[in-house]
């Protein structure tokens, strides 16, 4: 006599083990993540130049290589997949001058490249988007009898000012001169100098926005500044202000 099988109670324990399955997988995955984050006290195969206190890689790391050359200033966000070069080529002697610098505070967003054959700097406060590639090098293409991935390339330092946001998937060139506090526009290709205070955009990129001391930002911008949150408003406050402009928001497109 065959005992009837509880479908219930079958997919139950199969649900429950795959949710168990799930939360060790993802638990193995956040302590990989944490153990293998390169830190000043933890820098796992590299040895850089200088990594400053607070400074996190996440991991996976991209590729990295040329270490010793590479300065890392303190509290930086490198995150996950982000290349890190210094020289054409692991194992070589660039001598006893840093060939990249990251300055203090500064956030190089997922998947992005900072590729440094010669001198590259980045200034303290410096925002990348993801996908972000910064080059000091470029092929060349003089001979035209020669495929260009056997030209020997051309090279240019690159410096990026303090407080500069460049955006998602924008290019800088090698040669390139940003001031500070520079915005470069999502997947603009930037080459030449860029004076502070300037918005670029495009490719090649070009100045739309400028900082007039007179006369403010020219042309002007579109929407008001953001009102600074108080230092004293706490969570519970700016929850019930959320839910309060959810409402307004809500009864206003009900009125429309």
């Amino acid at each position: 006599m065959r005992v009837p099988i509880n479908q219930n109670v079958f997919s139950s324990v199969v649900a429950w083990r795959r949710r168990a399955v799930s939360r060790a997988v993802h638990r193995g995955a956040r302590w990989v993540r944490e153990a293998a984050a390169v830190t000043a006290g933890r820098p796992g195969p590299y040895r850089f130049r200088r990594i400053g206190a607070g400074t996190r890689l996440a991991f996976p790391q991209g590729t990295v290589f040329g270490a010793p050359w590479i300065e890392l200033g303190e509290h930086c966000i490198i995150a996950q997949d982000v290349t890190l070069t210094a020289g054409m080529m692991p194992d070589l002697d660039l001598g006893p001058d840093p060939i990249l610098t990251l300055g203090n505070g500064v956030v190089l967003g997922r998947g992005s490249h900072v590729i440094a054959d010669v001198r590259l700097t980045i200034g303290d406060d410096c925002f990348f988007g993801p996908g972000v590639y910064v080059t000091t090098t470029n092929h060349s293409y003089d001979d035209p009898e020669v495929p260009i991935g056997k030209q020997w390339p051309r090279s240019d330092p690159v410096t990026i000012g303090s407080g500069s946001w460049i955006g998602t998937g924008a290019v800088i060139l090698p040669g390139a001169r940003l001031g500070r506090n520079v915005v470069v526009a999502a997947g603009a290709v930037v080459r030449g100098e860029v004076p502070d205070h300037a918005v670029v955009a495009g490719a090649p990129a070009k100045i739309v926005r400028r900082w007039d001391p007179q006369e403010g930002w020219q042309p002007p911008l579109r929407t008001p500044a953001p009102v600074p949150i108080p230092e004293d408003v706490t969570p519970e406050q700016l929850r019930a202000l959320s839910a309060w402009q959810a409402e307004e928001a809500g009864e206003a497109y009900e009125a429309s």
